[in-house]
């Protein structure tokens, strides 16, 4: 395989390369699917599950399809599967009993679902002309993002995707209200000459199909694993104390980010447990006031009202909540004035201790040490 001649196509999940006589070949790459599943049932046989394979498309957009012609297939196989009008081309990246699993999350019955059809594996034609398609799928999105905007439509198309075939394509946009695209169909049928399918998603799924890298560090989750969106609020943010700062809440969908939600039901049984303090606690030396709370630890930091400085003490749940039942009844708590004072711990990043031409200066250092010891050697 030549190195030059390879391109890999993280939009569908394959490798492409070329042929001695110059026709494309492409080859499957698990590492550039969006949304992979790992087949952890690889070699259980499942006989209800044996003419079923997962088809995967461009991005997010897989299926599943039957094998009726008693093909020969297995993980990788590029085969020629049924559309409503035409064919399109796929690749297979699972089979086996891990596709009933697939069935019950997409809630399909397999007894009376009617899938769609497997043909045939893919010949270097359909290869060729499925890479033709996809060749167009760019200048496509540009052009029509064009012809949207001569009409004043309010949408943004996201993304195109070509049918196997190349006769027909899918225009993935978003749009906050009802959009009358009746016309621009009529105007991307003639400027394109294909069969046209508009299919509106949000901007989290648009996010998925396009993909990127988060802020920490990582792909997006809506573009690896999330297949179902929930709902997002600022209440999941508060509960755990993040700033509402919304530049640091949005992700790149400019929604807030789906990671949210995921600490927010700990924090939430966290807090179930703390007590609700309304008021000042009485002291025998004076009442204090809580300051702020470490939810997860379970711990609660109180000050002075009437006494000078920023000093404040920590105390357990179980402290604050007999410290609440002495004041329940008319007594006044012990001092917590010998509670250990929190101590404040200065953090720093490890990405700006060092300057990155510190070595350039040791170096600088060591040459000097080098010329006044020929000096001396020279006197």
């Amino acid at each position: 395989m030549d190195a030059e001649k390879l391109t890999y196509d993280c939009h569908r999940g394959c490798e492409v390369t070329s042929n001695p006589d110059g026709s494309p070949c492409a080859r499957y790459n698990m590492g550039c699917c969006k949304r992979a599943v790992f087949d952890w049932l690889t070699g259980i046989p499942d006989d209800e599950m044996e003419k079923l394979f997962e088809v995967r498309f461009k991005n997010t957009h897989k299926g599943i399809y039957i094998n009726d012609s008693q093909l020969v297939l297995r993980e990788g196989d590029i085969v020629v599967t049924e559309a409503q009008n035409g064919y399109d081309v796929g690749i297979i990246t699972l089979a086996g009993a891990v596709i009933a699993h697939q069935l019950k999350r997409n809630k399909i019955e397999h007894k009376s679902y009617e899938f769609k059809k497997i043909y045939r594996k893919a010949r270097p034609a359909d290869i060729q002309k499925w890479q033709e398609a996809i060749a167009r799928e760019h200048q496509t999105m540009i052009r029509s993002r064009v012809l949207a905007a001569n009409l004043g439509l309010e949408m943004k198309i996201g993304d195109v995707e070509f049918q196997g075939d190349g006769t027909k394509a899918i225009f993935y946009y978003i749009a906050d209200g009802r959009v009358d695209f009746r016309q621009l169909i009529k105007d991307f049928a003639e400027e394109f000459h294909i069969r046209v399918e508009m299919r509106q998603i949000g901007a989290r799924q648009e996010a998925g199909l396009i993909g990127g890298i988060g802020v920490c560090g990582q792909a997006l989750c809506c573009s690896r694993y999330i297949n179902d969106f929930q709902s997002i609020t600022t209440a999941a943010a508060r509960c755990q104390d993040l700033s509402l700062n919304p530049q640091k809440l949005a992700g790149q969908c400019g929604k807030l980010k789906c990671c949210i939600n995921y600490e927010a039901p700990v924090y939430i049984d966290a807090k179930e447990k703390l007590p609700q303090i309304n008021e000042p606690l009485h002291l025998e030396d004076g009442d204090v006031n809580v300051v702020k709370t470490d939810v997860l630890k379970g711990v609660m930091w109180f000050s002075y009202l009437d006494k000078e400085g920023d000093d404040a003490y920590p105390l357990k749940v179980d402290k604050v909540n007999e410290i609440l039942s002495l004041n329940r009844e008319g007594k006044k708590a012990a001092s917590i004035a010998r509670e250990p004072k929190e101590k404040v711990i200065d953090f720093k990043s490890a990405a700006g201790e060092d300057s990155i031409t510190r070595f350039d200066e040791v170096k600088r250092k060591k040459n000097n040490s080098r010329n006044r010891f020929k000096q001396r050697r020279s006197k």
